[in-house]
């Protein structure tokens, strides 16, 4: 069943029309992925109209393509500009950006080139292999677990805290957790914290906050200590953007972390709701916390451990997404929403039917994103060199060029000027909170779980007549939560162990 499914789809996916397809789509997607604020939701959605006179399954390669050709792009701008272009690429910037700082920008955009690949074929062979399998999986999680695996994502918090800032980590954690909370209610319809403001009812953007938080703050830094920043630009140029090559030991070096980042960030993507962006900072958290010496001191300074985790995840998660979408209907994330309502325009109906009832069109989306991801790898090794120029911008135009787009990213999402006056207000509380160094990841960490933490905590209570036995009652949650509990504690047995070692 599972051999003949992947002939039909490789005799689909093999035509001229669906290879022009893939090859349009992870191009589009991938320059799309770079600038802030034209994400993979809204192209998509421009294309559907576009698609109706195709085939479903060359309609759904094409998004597709734009889909991890998106993902992919993003982590460009994060490692050039510390300009995360998607959600999922947030993470990327952590490392990636200070090793462009350094003067290895080529050899960062081939490291995110290679572990990208990785995370999209490996999660392309699981999808493969195992779609309905882990369709009756995913059916399998409810609001215990999947609240207990947001306790479990914000511990990862240690993660991002170097020695002696775990507290600030917290902190931070803490308020990304309170911003997530203003808006309407999604429960009660209560507006909650939106200080009157009609602009507020609907939340605070994910994008506004991380551009405000990342490419603004920066900005700002380089041009209140321009000692700290002034040579990144000249070293970049002097030695030709770095070199492109990734030796034997840095690709053994990476290779446990692209295989343990994969199969997260799959599983992740998997679970209906996650998607690419819990999975790039869970893996960067694992990755950091499995980290020993000075390999885990090198995290946030330039470690190709910490580019290669989340650049793998994303795109592994990418793949997952498409289990539930093509197995039970159910979207795994924004974009795959959008494609579900393409699907459904379409006269097909994704779910457990689609296997028998259109064949072509649910292995030809598999095999196609194996091909994606041959086509990514080919046009972007060899664009590299061209494409980390942007580093040879001189500062003065480079700082006005990341405003423009942070500004107008932001704008073009809700085309409401309030955003434009929050962003700015939120860049300079970012730029105060830099300065005293405190860490601007766990807040951000904070805001993308504390949605989907509230929202789950409530539905388990709900069904466990508000009480807490649903911590422990399931195999699955409490699994978790004991995980939860080594990863939090670990780090602060390791610290008294080693002052206990060193007394006299």
């Amino acid at each position: 069943m599972v051999l003949e499914g992947i002939m039909t789809g490789l005799s689909t996916a093999f035509t001229f029309t669906n290879i022009l397809m893939v090859s349009l789509g992870v191009f589009a997607g991938t320059f799309i992925g770079m600038l802030p604020g034209l994400g993979p939701i809204s192209t998509i959605a421009l294309m559907i109209p576009i698609t109706y006179g195709f085939e479903p399954s060359s309609g759904l390669i094409l998004m597709a393509g734009v889909y991890y050709g998106a993902v992919f792009g993003g982590s460009t701008s994060s490692i050039l500009l510390n300009t995360p272009g998607e959600a999922s690429t947030v993470a990327t910037s952590f490392d990636g950006y200070p090793l462009a700082q350094a003067g290895k920008a080529g050899k960062a955009l081939a490291t995110a080139a290679y572990s990208s690949f990785s995370g999209g074929t490996i999660g392309a062979l699981f999808l493969l292999l195992a779609a309905p399998a882990l369709a009756v999986v995913s059916l399998s999680f409810q609001s215990a677990d999947y609240f207990a695996l947001m306790v479990m994502g914000l511990t990862a918090v240690s993660a991002f805290a170097g020695k002696g800032q775990f507290l600030k980590a917290i902190l931070m954690t803490v308020l990304g957790v309170m911003l997530s909370t203003v808006g309407t209610d999604n429960s009660t319809g209560i507006q909650r914290f939106t200080l009157g403001q009609l602009d507020l009812i609907d939340g605070i953007s994910f994008l506004l906050l991380a551009m405000a938080t990342f490419a603004l703050s920066e900005a700002l830094i380089s041009v209140l200590k321009p000692g700290e920043t002034s040579n990144a630009v000249e070293t970049a140029v002097k030695e030709k953007f770095g070199s492109l090559k990734v030796s034997k030991q840095e690709f053994k070096e990476i290779a446990p972390s692209v295989g343990r980042s994969s199969v997260l960030g799959f599983f992740i993507g998997v679970l209906p709701g996650a998607g690419a962006t819990i999975a790039s900072f869970l893996a960067y958290g694992m990755e950091q916390a499995l980290a020993k010496g000075a390999a885990k001191l090198q995290f946030g300074k330039g470690s190709l451990k910490g580019l290669a985790a989340p650049e793998t995840a994303n795109n592994a998660a990418s793949t997952g997404s498409f289990v539930p979408l093509l197995t039970l209907g159910i979207p795994g994330s924004g974009t795959t929403a959008v494609m579900l309502g393409a699907l459904i325009s379409y006269g097909v109906q994704p779910g457990p039917r689609l296997f028998a009832e259109r064949p072509d069109v649910f292995w030809s989306v598999i095999v196609s994103m194996y091909l994606g991801n041959v086509v990514l790898l080919i046009l972007n090794l060899p664009l590299i060199p061209y494409i980390a120029r942007l580093l040879a911008v001189p500062k003065p135009f480079l700082v006005p060029f990341v405003l423009f787009f942070s500004l107008i990213g932001v704008y073009l999402v809700s085309f409401n000027n309030f955003d434009i006056y929050l962003m700015v207000g939120f860049a300079a509380c970012a730029l105060f909170f830099r300065l005293l160094d405190f860490p601007m990841a766990p807040m951000l960490l904070g805001f993308v779980l504390g949605g989907l933490l509230e929202e789950n905590l409530r539905r388990a209570l709900l069904i466990n007549d508000s009480s807490l036995s649903f911590l422990w009652s399931r195999p699955i949650t409490l699994i978790i939560l004991v995980i939860t509990a080594v990863v939090l504690f670990l780090p602060l047995y390791r610290s008294l162990v080693e002052r206990f070692r060193f007394q006299p």
